[in-house]
């Protein structure tokens, strides 16, 4: 992938809002931790330069470190908690995890490709996959790591943006190319030759009927199987560059973007572009929504810019019973004047953020930045 590309996709990383720089250091707040606030050229140090020829992206952010007590000192844009308990982050420094006391950098550990990582998956039958952006993918199966790439495997792009496993295991892949189904063989591909409306992928989740709904960093789209029919909500709204889709625990699909965040609660129908159910759309926050996540008492939790604009970005909490009694006001957790990114409640009922500069844990009182 060429330095043109990479940097196009680190800007609208940005969503052209907030300087992913110039970020600045802050004063610990009232009941964290701790709190150190680093831009990404600061962090961290450049002490192990890339060698000149080596392969790796113009963005990778070079650590020498490869198992310590402190977390990645870079952007951190997803978080997952395997089936034991590890924590992985999805960084600029690479792949890294964290067992409860140290972090490993596994990028570092076991010298593969210098690309940052952008999303993660753990399948059924206990794989992770970890998306980059220019070197593809890795599936690790708990002792090795396997890299995927379009020349040498047929990817749709090296670019990764999200992995979604489907109820027959197999694993689709969204790129800046299109998306990649992987059998556990081979991969398909479908792009927009096969009517995909935009082949720049950033979320694809299954509703209960089978039907997958797709964001693209181009409009929203449903796909029966057959057909990629375009999402379309309330007097012909498009969703556009909708970045984070989750389906909840009762069945309704949420949606975040440039149009903020929504709501659908119905059935749908594959009729051209209309739903089973008029005023399905519930539109719950205005201002662009990057991360959506639902912890397990049903509460809903974003990264997004300040649902009351007097700063930057926050995490908010829309709470369930709230919801169900027709309210949605959310409850600002944590502001910050830089962005947020992936948000994950582990087992413990904590909540994982990641920021520009690394990863926080919330225990419900106080924050513990790492």
């Amino acid at each position: 992938m060429n330095s043109l590309r990479l940097m196009t996709l680190l800007l609208s990383a940005c969503f052209g809002v907030y300087s992913c720089n110039g970020q600045v250091r802050t004063e610990p707040r009232q009941g964290e931790r701790v709190e150190v606030e680093v831009t990404e050229q600061e962090a961290p140090a450049q002490e192990k330069p890339v060698a000149e020829g080596e392969d790796h992206d113009p963005y990778f952010v070079v650590s020498p470190v490869i198992k310590g007590p402190l977390g990645p000192q870079s952007i951190t844009r997803n978080i997952m908690q395997d089936r034991n308990g590890t924590i992985w982050l999805a960084t600029w420094e690479g792949i890294m995890s964290y067992d409860g006391e140290l972090f490993t950098n596994h990028t570092n550990q076991d010298s593969l490709r210098k690309y940052h990582v952008f999303s993660m998956l753990e399948a059924s039958n206990g794989d992770l996959w970890f998306g980059t952006i220019g070197g593809g993918v890795y599936r690790y199966d708990g002792t090795n790591f396997t890299n995927y790439t379009k020349e040498e495997d047929g990817l749709a792009d090296d670019s990764i943006g999200c992995f979604y496993e489907n109820d027959q295991g197999q694993v689709w892949i969204g790129t800046m190319g299109g998306i990649s189904v992987f059998d556990g063989v081979s991969f398909r591909n479908l792009t927009t030759e096969e009517g995909l409306l935009s082949n720049d992928i950033n979320s694809i989740v299954q509703d209960d009927n089978g039907n997958y709904w797709i964001g693209t960093r181009g409009m929203a789209c449903v796909y029966d199987g057959k057909t990629f029919t375009k999402l379309v909500g309330p007097e012909g709204y498009g969703f556009g560059n909708i970045r984070c889709i989750i389906k909840d625990q009762k069945g309704n699909m949420w949606f975040g973007g440039n149009g903020g965040m929504w709501r659908y609660k119905g059935t749908w129908n594959g009729a051209g572009t209309s739903f089973a159910a008029t005023g399905a759309f519930i539109r719950h926050a205005e201002p662009f929504v990057g991360y959506i996540h639902e912890d397990r008492m049903g509460n809903i939790w974003t990264s997004a810019e300040s649902p009351d604009n007097k700063m930057g970005w926050a995490l908010t909490r829309y709470d369930a019973l709230m919801f169900d009694l027709g309210f949605a006001t959310p409850n600002i957790i944590r502001r910050e004047e830089g962005m947020y990114f992936g948000v994950m409640e582990d087992r413990d009922g904590n909540i994982w953020q990641g920021s520009l500069s690394g990863v926080c844990r919330y225990d419900g009182k106080t924050f513990e930045c790492f």
